[in-house]
């Protein structure tokens, strides 16, 4: 595969043969975030776990303490007085009766779907809409909740959801570039804390296989990872 030439000039930055302590890592990730526009700094942590097991599942959400950097757009599904804790949060959509055909014919202008338990029957003739898109509501993910409001002022605070694909890897976005390195690393310190709680009992031998982190354009460069041993 061939890369630009920005993207060749970053990698110089980098030994690939080194595995940095995550302060350094973050700073070298801000250096290498080149484009013009405020790249995402993502994070990509392998597990020791098989994720085909129910008992080996790692699946979560955090708040994280600087946020994500993006807008986030959420959609409602309530009744009654919730529907006003929705609005009151600062919800950009509630699902009224048309809102569902409307999303069955590809309307799909949120980022994050959240549901009071007693609208989950509802949501549930969207799964194969909402499903592959990563949207479903979910209890661990807190998307299905009494608490509406307080769903909406998370989600829009910059919490986001962790959780395993089908490679035991799991990826998520801790900030952008332009956070700096601090107000990364303490994102990343909070991620990392919820995924090390998370693990499972029945995991065995080394949980943390291998972290990278990159920003959206740029190479990654890789976490020692003995700390979370």
């Amino acid at each position: 595969m061939k890369h630009g030439k920005k993207y060749r000039e970053s990698e110089k930055l980098i030994d690939s043969d080194k595995f940095y302590d995550s302060g350094d890592a973050l700073d070298l990730v801000c250096k290498t975030a080149k484009a013009k526009f405020d790249e995402t700094v993502e994070i990509h942590i392998r597990l020791g776990v098989d994720s085909r097991h129910a008992d080996q599942q790692v699946r979560g959400a955090i708040v994280l303490p600087n946020g994500t950097g993006k807008t986030v757009r959420t959609m409602v599904f309530a009744k009654g007085d919730k529907i006003k804790d929705a609005e009151e949060a600062g919800s950009d959509f509630v699902a009224d009766e048309d809102t569902v055909a409307k999303i069955q014919g590809g309307w799909m202008d949120f980022d994050v779907v959240i549901a009071s338990p007693d609208m989950m029957g509802t949501v549930g003739k969207l799964g194969k809409v909402l499903g592959p898109r990563g949207l479903m509501p979910n209890p661990k993910a807190g998307t299905v909740t009494p608490d509406v409001g307080k769903a909406v002022k998370e989600a829009k605070a910059g919490k986001i959801e962790y959780r395993l694909d089908k490679t035991n890897i799991i990826h998520c976005p801790i900030g952008k570039a332009s956070f700096g390195k601090e107000k990364l690393n303490e994102n990343f310190d909070t991620l990392m804390g919820a995924v090390i709680k998370a693990k499972p009992s029945a995991a065995k031998g080394q949980y943390v296989k291998s972290c990278t982190l990159a920003a959206t354009m740029g190479p990654g460069v890789k976490v020692n990872t003995s700390q979370f041993v």
